[in-house]
C-alpha cells in the first residue's frame, strides 16, 4: 500500500481544511490560528497534503489532458526538442517551441505553474514550519521530522520557481493578515541561499530517515533532501550565481548517496523485459528511487500519461480503454541522435522507446501496426490500457543515477577528468550498453579533456532523462544547447542557437514570464529584485 496516499486519503482533507481555509474565510491572531493544529493528526494532515499530486510541487506531473503535457513538461517544450501532435489546437506548444511565450496571451498556463506553488509554500509549508512546534500529541521527533518535511517541499518548490521565473518573491511565513501582502521578487543568490538553508537544517535536525524513498514509507528520507541539495548545489555552481565553489558541495552531497549502501541502482536482470529500464518503467519501489509523486487507481490516478506513447491513430485500433491517444511529448530528431542507438539498450524495442505495436484483443488482435518511428515507450502501462483505465505508476523525480551524474560533472568541474569521475559516469553508460564492459568505458572516458568529458556528462543525462524532465534544467544552468553540427551530436552556446522549429534564442527566452494576472495583483513585481 501506498502510505502517503492512504494517509490523505483518510485523515487530510478533514485535518487541513481549517489549515487552507483562514485565508480566505477569516484572517485570524497568532492565538487563535494555533488552535489550527488541536492533535497529532492535525500536524500529520497539515504536511501530508504536501505530498498529494493536487498541490504544489507534485501538481505539476499531474497529466490531466489527453492533448498537452503536465505542467512539468513546459521546460522541454520551451527547449524546442520535444514536439506534440496536437499542437494545433495546443497552441502554448507552439508559443514556446517559436519562443513567444507572452505574459497575457499564455496568462491561464503560466499561471497554472505559480499558483498552485506558492500556495503550497505560503498556505501549507509555511504554515506546518511555523505552527508545527506547538502542536499537542506530536512528540519532538515527530514535530522535527514533519518540519524537515516540509522544508524539504517548500525548497523544492522555491528551486524549481527560481529556475522557470528567475528572480521571484520570496515569502517566509504564512499570510495570516493584509500586512506585507505585496512582497517583491528576490535575485536568485537571495532565493539559493534560503533553499539551501532550509535542506541543510532538514538534514541536520529532521532525524529523516536514511534510506530510499519508497522504504520509508513513501515519505521524504535524508536521501530526498540530499538529492535536492546536491542538484541545488550543481545549479548554483552554473548560470545564472556561477558560484563555482558549489561544484565541490554538489560532488560532497552526491558522494553521500553513491556511497551509501542503502542506496543501489537498478540493476539489469536480462536485456529484455527485465533491463534496469523496464523496472524503472514498471516497479514503484526501488533502492534507487530517492523522490517519487506518488499515484493510485483509486486516491489519485496518473491521468493520460499511458496514451502518450502512442500517436493519435492508434485510438482507432480498438485495443485500448482510454478513446484518445497522442504523442505529446516527443523527442525531436536531435535528441534521438544523442544515442549510440545500435549499441545502447536504453533506444532497443520495448525499452525507453518502441517503434511497433501488436493488437492483443479483439478480432484484430495479432496485427503490428508500424508506430511512423521510434515513440516514446516510458509510460507504457499495460493494466491501465488494456484494462482498467486508470493510471497508477508513480513518476520518479530523483534517483541514484543522477547523483552519479552530479557527481561526476561537479568533479571534473573542480579536479579534471580524474578516476572517480570516470568510474561514476562510465558505471551508468556500461548499464545501458549492449557492446561495452564498465572497465572499457572507464578507459575511454580517462582519454577525453576535461571539456569533452562534461560533454559526455551532459549528453548521458540526455540519454538517461530523456523522459524525466531534466533537459531544460541543464540548458538554462550550462547555457549549452543540445544540437546537430555536420551530422554529429554536439552542444552549442544556447544564445544565438537555432532550435529545430528555426527560431533563435536570446537571453529573455530562457525564463518564463510572470503571468499577467500575477503583475496586476502584486504591483512590486515590476520592481529590481531584491
Amino acid at each position: 500500500m501506498k502510505k502517503i496516499l492512504f494517509l490523505i486519503g483518510i485523515i487530510s482533507i478533514w485535518g487541513f481544511n481549517s489549515c487552507s481555509d483562514f485565508l480566505e474565510e477569516n484572517p485570524r491572531s497568532q492565538q487563535a490560528t494555533k488552535s489550527n493544529f488541536s492533535s497529532a493528526a492535525d500536524g500529520y494532515a497539515a504536511v501530508n497534503i504536501l505530498y498529494h499530486s493536487d498541490h504544489g510541487f507534485p501538481n505539476l506531473f499531474n497529466a490531466g489532458s489527453a492533448y498537452v503535457g503536465p505542467n512539468i513538461m513546459y521546460g522541454g517544450y520551451l527547449s524546442g526538442l520535444f514536439d506534440n501532435q496536437y499542437k494545433g489546437q495546443e497552441i502554448f506548444v507552439q508559443y514556446c517551441q517559436n519562443l513567444q511565450v507572452d505574459a497575457n496571451v499564455s496568462n491561464s498556463q503560466l499561471q497554472g505553474i505559480w499558483e498552485p506553488i506558492y500556495r503550497a509554500i505560503v498556505r501549507e509549508a509555511n504554515y506546518a514550519i511555523k505552527y508545527l512546534p506547538d502542536c499537542p500529541g506530536l512528540s519532538d521527533a515527530e514535530k522535527n521530522q514533519l518540519i524537515a518535511e516540509a522544508k524539504f517541499f517548500r525548497a523544492l518548490s522555491y528551486f524549481y520557481l527560481v529556475k522557470m521565473f528567475g528572480p521571484v518573491p520570496l515569502i517566509e511565513e504564512p499570510y495570516e493578515s493584509l500586512d506585507n501582502l505585496y512582497v517583491p521578487r528576490s535575485t536568485e543568490v537571495h532565493i539559493y541561499e534560503f533553499i539551501v538553508k532550509d535542506l541543510e537544517d532538514a538534514l541536520a535536525n529532521g532525524g529523516l530517515k536514511d534510506s530510499p524513498m519508497p522504504k520509508n514509507g513513501f515519505r521524504i528520507s535524508k536521501g530526498s533532501v540530499s538529492a535536492l541539495l546536491a542538484d541545488v548545489y550543481l545549479n548554483m555552481a552554473g548560470y545564472p550565481v556561477n558560484d563555482a565553489s558549489k561544484y565541490a558541495e554538489a560532488a560532497r552531497v552526491a558522494r553521500t548517496l553513491i556511497n551509501n549502501p542503502n542506496y543501489q541502482l537498478i540493476q539489469n536482470l536480462d536485456k529484455g523485459d527485465n533491463s534496469a529500464y523496464n523496472i524503472l518503467r514498471t516497479s514503484d519501489s526501488e533502492d534507487e528511487y530517492l523522490y517519487t509523486i506518488e499515484y493510485d487507481a483509486t486516491i489519485a490516478n496518473g491521468g493520460w500519461r499511458p496514451i502518450y506513447c502512442f500517436p493519435t491513430e492508434a485510438a482507432t485500433w480498438g485495443e485500448f480503454t482510454y478513446n484518445i491517444s497522442c504523442l505529446v511529448y516527443n523527442p525531436a530528431a536531435v535528441l534521438h541522435a544523442a544515442y549510440d542507438i545500435p549499441n545502447d539498450l536504453r533506444h532497443q524495442e520495448h525499452q525507453y522507446f518502441h517503434s511497433k505495436y501488436t493488437q492483443t484483443k479483439g478480432p484484430t488482435a495479432g496485427t503490428v501496426h508500424d508506430l511512423g518511428g521510434w515513440c516514446p515507450y516510458f509510460w507504457y502501462e499495460e493494466d491501465a490500457l488494456l484494462n482498467t483505465n486508470r493510471s497508477q505508476k508513480d513518476q520518479v523525480h530523483y534517483r541514484l543515477t543522477e547523483m552519479y551524474l552530479i557527481a561526476a560533472e561537479a568533479i571534473a568541474q573542480t579536479s579534471g577528468v580524474t578516476d572517480e569521475a570516470a568510474g561514476y559516469l562510465a558505471e551508468i553508460e556500461a548499464r545501458a550498453s549492449l557492446n561495452k564492459t564498465e572497465d572499457q568505458i572507464k578507459s575511454e572516458l580517462l582519454s577525453l579533456s576535461k571539456d569533452n568529458f562534461i560533454r559526455e556528462v551532459w549528453r548521458e543525462k540526455i540519454r538517461e532523462f530523456i523522459f524525466e524532465n531534466k533537459i531544460w534544467n541543464d540548458i538554462t544552468r550550462t547555457r549549452m544547447y543540445p544540437a546537430l553540427v555536420g551530422g554529429q551530436f554536439t552542444f552549442v552556446n544556447v544564445i544565438g542557437a537555432q532550435n529545430p522549429w528555426g527560431k533563435t534564442f536570446a537571453e529573455k527566452d530562457l525564463l518564463f514570464p510572470i503571468c499577467s494576472q500575477e503583475m496586476q495583483r502584486n504591483p512590486r513585481l515590476s520592481e529590481p529584485p531584491i
